[in-house]
């Protein structure tokens, strides 16, 4: 049974009729195909989906990467990669099923890949926790990204969540230090890191995995500080102007890769990434390949420092600083500083001071 956003409900019926056409034998009265009909509904079908996707406001974009049809990280794992062997548990407290990890093959290179996964189904959604990690789940992939590092293996991670796990449990095993921890394991590992947001990139729950060499983004995902609703909710105490903060927030693929905060963006095939998960599959294939390649000369020294300079640029080309040279940012020397650098002024300043005890004294 295929699944259907608000908006999409002219798609919907002419599926519905294309659906009956290509099944004439349960109509009465029908007993042959009638593909000249067929054809044109098709048509008409691509022509609504081209005109609604090419379209969508940020809100609705953010309702397309939630959808429950698209394409999760464990699809990707399974079709991507080869000879993938899951590794498990953080050494500490135990498993945490909203993310798989393991390592892999890809174009016969080893590959060590983390992928949040949302689940498919409601039994597979509750075992997984709706894709929203854990302490345990973050301290897993610090422990494979380390051994990856050490083993020289580029890491590719597929982020979708709606943020990190906030319930009781997990904020008393150290929710906040698990996410800083992976943040900067990620920001010190001395291989390539790609990170791919196929849906929701959502919190810290993201930026934990994503503080990668290269960000790359689904054409329909989308990438925030927090959702639209709880946005809409602190700001206007209203969750229904989730439209407003959407286009407030600038979460969209496009919005983020004007402002340099993602690479690249991964096409998808019109109508969304679950309309057609062949051709997204290759797209993915092809990114990947492609950004691999980027870093197979780089040393250790130069992965490092590409990824330093490419977070300490974000924001200064169009943010509210007009410095745009990563090199140059250095904190500004205050008025203390260009006095203790000074000499005289230090020997008159202990003067004074010595001065002024003795009058204490004396006094």
């Amino acid at each position: 049974m295929k699944n259907y956003l608000n908006f999409e409900t002219e798609v919907k019926n002419l599926e519905k009729e294309l659906e009956k056409l290509k099944d004439p034998y349960n109509q009465e009265g029908l007993s042959e195909v009638d593909t000249k009909n067929i054809s044109k509904i098709q048509n008409e079908l691509d022509e609504k989906l081209k005109d609604i996707y090419s379209n969508l406001d940020p809100w609705q974009t953010a309702l397309v990467a939630r959808h429950e049809d698209r394409p999760r990280a464990k699809f990707f794992i399974d079709h991507l990669f080869q000879d993938f062997i899951p590794l498990s548990g953080d050494r500490f407290y135990g498993e945490d099923k909203s993310v798989i990890a393991g390592f892999g093959k890809f174009n016969n290179n080893s590959i060590l890949v983390i992928g949040q996964e949302k689940g498919d189904d409601l039994e597979s959604r509750i075992e997984r926790n709706f894709g929203m990690m854990r302490p345990e789940g973050y301290r897993k992939s610090i422990r494979l990204m380390k051994l990856a590092d050490k083993f020289r293996i580029p890491i590719i991670s597929f982020i979708d969540t709606p943020g990190a796990y906030p319930g009781v449990g997990a904020e008393e095993r150290g929710q906040a230090q698990a996410i800083a921890k992976s943040i900067e394991c990620c920001m010190e590992l001395s291989v390539p890191t790609i990170s791919i947001i196929i849906g929701e990139g959502g919190s810290g729950g993201a930026i934990a995995l994503a503080s990668s060499n290269k960000v790359l983004m689904f054409q329909n995902a989308i990438y925030s500080v927090i959702s639209p609703e709880g946005c809409a909710t602190i700001l206007w105490r209203d969750p229904k102007k989730t439209l407003e903060a959407s286009k407030a927030m600038k979460l969209s693929s496009k919005d983020l890769l004007n402002l340099n905060i993602i690479d690249e963006v991964i096409p998808e095939p019109i109508g969304g990434a679950h309309r057609d998960k062949d051709l997204i599959l290759d797209n993915v294939r092809d990114s990947v390949k492609k950004n691999l390649e980027f870093f197979k000369t780089m040393n250790k020294d130069e992965i490092i420092n590409h990824r330093k300079n490419k977070f300490l640029s974000i924001g200064r080309s169009k943010g509210f600083s007009t410095q745009s040279e990563p090199e140059k940012l250095s904190m500004q020397k205050g008025v203390l500083d260009k006095l203790i650098k000074d000499k005289k002024i230090i020997y008159i300043s202990i003067a004074i001071i010595l001065f002024i005890s003795l009058i204490i004294i004396v006094l």
